[in-house]
């Protein structure tokens, strides 16, 4: 379910080429969401603030074509849908690493996500059962009001998925705002469709 790119059709290819060669080319931003309506909404339906937004992150992303390109082999594709790895926090401090479908219907994903937080919550294992090229990694980390992030990362393995972290609510003035910290392939994407990504998410939590 991805469509090769054809490198010399493609508006990007001199970007391509030329950040494919960097050894860090990756770039990142943090921003603030509004998530006073979303938070509201999360409640009243009884469903986990965790999932609701990233329901609507995974939503916003695979709405976004540049979110949904990856780096194989050093061609660069297209995937038809892009799904999530998120960090899964356990009772005792640790954390696994889940895998989670997206689903346009949102009830169908928290089902499915449930039972996969399940699943990570009563193992010890680190990695999920299952991977790919076409996940975007996520991360909460509800216990800081961050407003820069960095990323552990090896840079001897190829990796051009895009790093989205959640961080502490924060309320004032009855607003309640969340950091949301972005980190993406320069040879994929540029500012402008981080930008892209950020008005949907926002738009998609005030929305829905």
């Amino acid at each position: 379910m991805k469509r090769l790119i054809n490198i010399d059709n493609w508006n990007r290819k001199e970007h391509f080429l030329f950040f494919s060669k960097f050894e860090e080319p990756f770039f990142g931003v943090t921003i603030k969401v509004d998530c006073t309506i979303a938070y509201q909404r999360a409640k009243e339906k009884g469903i986990s603030f965790f999932l609701y937004y990233l329901f609507r992150a995974l939503k916003a992303a695979n709405e976004v074509e540049n979110f949904r390109y990856r780096i194989i082999e050093n061609q660069p594709y297209d995937f038809a849908t892009v799904n999530a790895s998120p960090t899964i926090n356990r009772p005792d401090g640790t954390f696994g690493f889940a895998y989670m479908n997206y689903f346009e219907d949102e009830k169908q994903f928290y089902e499915k996500a449930l039972q996969e937080i399940e699943n990570v919550k009563n193992t010890n294992s680190l990695l999920p059962a299952v991977s790919g090229e076409n996940v975007i990694h996520f991360s909460s980390i509800p216990w800081l009001d961050f407003t820069s992030i960095s990323h552990a990362r090896s840079f001897s393995y190829p990796d051009s998925c895009p790093k989205i972290s959640f961080g502490k609510m924060i309320e004032t003035n009855n607003v309640k705002e969340m950091p949301v910290s972005i980190h993406v392939h320069h040879a994929l994407m540029d500012g402008y469709h981080v930008g892209l990504f950020v008005e949907k998410f926002q738009n998609i939590l005030n929305d829905e």
